[in-house]
């Protein structure tokens, strides 16, 4: 049934099919149900160079998603993420409809902390909902959270390999150019840790298509001060393929 609101992102219609539903399209299923997303195609060109992936299914249409295969361990996907959470989740959910069961996502993203150091590693428990995609598969709320046993597995593993991490939420939003200072302070106040473009949207399809989600950011660029601090947090190339690689072994534990 549609609820009606005066604001159009808030109506909600628990309506589990839609008129364009990529579990009705026969896709291809993959030849493994485990996944990482990352946003770190420098990794991915990296593999693709030293044979590492190899194709699973491209994805066609003007902007075509490749998804690949780990040869050393084909019961890992690879794909890179597009940004945004109707592009980044919206792909999950064609995933899912091609047999996808886990998820582990690594990527990078703005820290709301100054005191959280770039590179460091932020287990993600939830996020706030500061976009609109979510609000088509649940209910109006302000928070979504991760499923608590996939996140005190990934725990669990990074404490037993002596990974030093954080925990806690992110922002998750649509304007990247509309971080104010006062939306800042209020995110920070709220318990948010880092701001990104993709968690909220993630969380809500793994909980929609009930598949396991589990994600890991680390500290990128600051945007925690008056003035945008870069930090060259793109530019960490051993961590970012740290992670991918730390990532493939989690996938296989959730």
């Amino acid at each position: 049934m549609l609820t009606k609101n005066d604001f159009p992102v808030l109506e909600f219609d628990d309506d589990n099919d839609a008129v364009v539903n990529p579990f009705k399209w026969n896709l291809d299923p993959f030849s493994t149900d485990k996944l990482i997303i990352t946003f770190f195609p420098d990794v991915i060109n990296e593999l693709l160079e030293t044979g590492a992936l190899e194709l699973e299914q491209n994805f066609g249409g003007e902007n075509p998603v490749y998804v690949y295969r780990f040869k050393d361990n084909p019961d890992v996907l690879i794909t890179l993420g597009y940004v945004g959470c109707p592009a980044c989740a919206g792909n999950l959910e064609v995933f899912a409809s091609c047999g996808v069961k886990k998820v582990m996502f690594c990527g990078g993203g703005g820290v709301l902390d100054k005191n959280i150091k770039v590179g460091e590693l932020l287990v993600v428990e939830g996020a706030i909902r500061d976009e609109g995609f979510t609000y088509k598969y649940l209910e109006p709320s302000r928070y979504i959270y991760t499923d608590k046993k996939i996140t005190q597995k990934i725990t669990a593993y990074l404490d037993e390999h002596k990974i030093s991490y954080l925990t806690g939420i992110t922002w998750t939003t649509d304007a990247m150019f509309r971080e104010t200072k006062a939306l800042v302070e209020q995110r920070k106040s709220e318990g948010a840790k880092i701001v990104e473009m993709e968690q909220a949207g993630c969380i809500a399809i793994s909980q929609f298509r009930n598949f396991d989600y589990g994600a890991i950011i680390y500290g990128g660029d600051d945007v925690s001060q008056e003035e945008w601090d870069n930090r060259s947090w793109d530019k960490r190339k051993g961590i970012r393929y740290n992670l991918v690689m730390l990532c493939k072994e989690l996938v296989k534990e959730i």
